[in-house]
């Protein structure tokens, strides 16, 4: 274990990127508790509003971002001011993506199907800064041996054809696994190899005369959504709780 901290953690400003984690998650757990709470009347908490305004908690989350990340620019990488605009900017983040979903419909779908997108943002974050404090760099940079380190165009090589391979992923509709190639490589490697969601970019550029890929990637979709539709509701209803539709469905039950 200490090994590990003094080869991981120890290094400069992976500290304070430890620290942002952890208020990023606290503050997540600790929203969704409080907004669960307030959604069934219970506790001393309730909703804030000004002038006959909602005011989501996206609001302060965006003010302490802002706070944080130009604290965080204009501090040194070691010292306590570090240490504080980074669990600042974790605090902002966290109320941020808790309401990613109402950002990106401009509605307020907290609590519907729709508003399961943040609880999925804020897992791929913490999942993807996870990897980057334990060691891992986007493109495949860490891969990259100390002579070809020196070479800048192993470098910019390496870099290019990780970018490529998580450009098309994406362009096959799977975003999740895009996402996790720019830190992992070989993430974008399997995504690759392995047939695109109908409808995306990929299907209809490279499947519109193949119709027995059609027919197969249609079939695995549906065979993968179906697999993991319900450990997927079973997650965000315990990290998001559950939506409108399923407590009406539960109290007509």
């Amino acid at each position: 274990m200490g090994d590990w901290w003094q080869r991981n953690i120890s290094e400069p400003g992976k500290l304070p990127l430890l620290l942002a984690l952890t208020a990023f998650v606290l503050t997540f757990v600790v929203t969704r508790v409080i907004t669960r709470l307030i959604r069934a009347g219970r506790g001393p908490f309730g909703n804030v509003s000004a002038g006959g305004v909602h005011v989501h908690h996206v609001v302060p989350g965006v003010l302490l971002t802002v706070f944080g990340g130009f604290g965080a620019v204009a501090s040194a990488r070691h010292g306590f001011g570090s240490a504080a605009f980074a669990v600042v900017f974790g605090v902002g983040v966290g109320l941020v993506l808790d309401e990613f979903a109402l950002i990106l419909h401009l509605d307020d779908v907290y609590w519907t199907e729709a508003g399961r997108k943040s609880v999925e943002v804020v897992v791929l974050t913490a999942a993807l800064v996870g990897l980057v404090l334990v060691g891992f760099l986007p493109f495949g940079v860490d891969d990259v041996g100390p002579d070809e380190g020196q070479d800048r165009g192993s470098v910019i090589s390496t870099v290019a054809v990780n970018f490529l391979f998580a450009l098309a992923v994406l362009s096959k509709g799977k975003a999740r696994m895009a996402v996790f190639s720019v830190i992992v490589p070989f993430v974008g490697l399997i995504g690759f190899v392995r047939l695109a969601r109908p409808g995306s970019w990929w299907a209809r550029r490279f499947y519109r005369r193949r119709p027995r890929a059609r027919a197969r990637a249609a079939l695995r979709a549906y065979r993968h959504d179906r697999r993991w539709a319900r450990p997927r509701r079973v997650v965000g209803d315990w990290l998001g709780g559950k939506t409108d539709t399923e407590l009406r469905s539960a109290g007509r039950g």
